[in-house]
């Protein structure tokens, strides 16, 4: 079951970073997850007692690394992944933790080579869209400036 515990294991994010309860759906393209962390008080992202709606790309680029994780071969471990830009991003709510129920966090692999991936990403709560944009990945930027680790 790929539940909040498997994320855990999967992704840098632990304890109350590890935003995400459980993968939905995936393939080769796209993942899906819900999260209900938004509306936990405890939420490290929350401000002055809120949390806006701009932090839903946290919850976008940790799909993105569950992504990465369930791609990876399943002997070896996902390269580390760095989120390098954010385009596009349209917010259609001011916050997050007002809303009741577990949030639909989709994203969808548009293009990609060896270290960069571009990413399609999306989040509802009950079928009205919160947030959406696209966003960049570097992966091993170590690697691709050619330093060691």
């Amino acid at each position: 079951m790929l539940n909040r515990d498997w994320i855990s294991q999967r992704i840098p994010h632990q304890g109350t970073m590890c935003l995400l309860d459980r993968v939905v759906d995936w393939s080769d393209s796209r993942i899906a997850c819900a999260a209900t962390s938004h509306a936990d008080p405890a939420n490290p992202l929350r401000a002055e007692g809120r949390l806006g709606a701009a932090n839903g790309i946290e919850y976008a680029a940790q799909a993105m690394a569950i992504h990465g994780a369930l791609l990876a071969n399943a002997d070896g471990r996902p390269r580390q992944g760095y989120l390098t830009s954010v385009r596009s991003v349209s917010l259609h709510v001011a916050r997050l933790d007002d809303l009741p129920d577990e949030l639909d966090v989709v994203a969808e692999r548009l293009s990609g080579d060896g270290n960069n991936i571009l990413y399609q990403f999306s989040l509802h709560h009950a079928g009205r869209c919160l947030l959406e944009g696209r966003a960049a990945v570097v992966l091993d930027a170590a690697a691709v400036h050619g330093e060691k680790s």
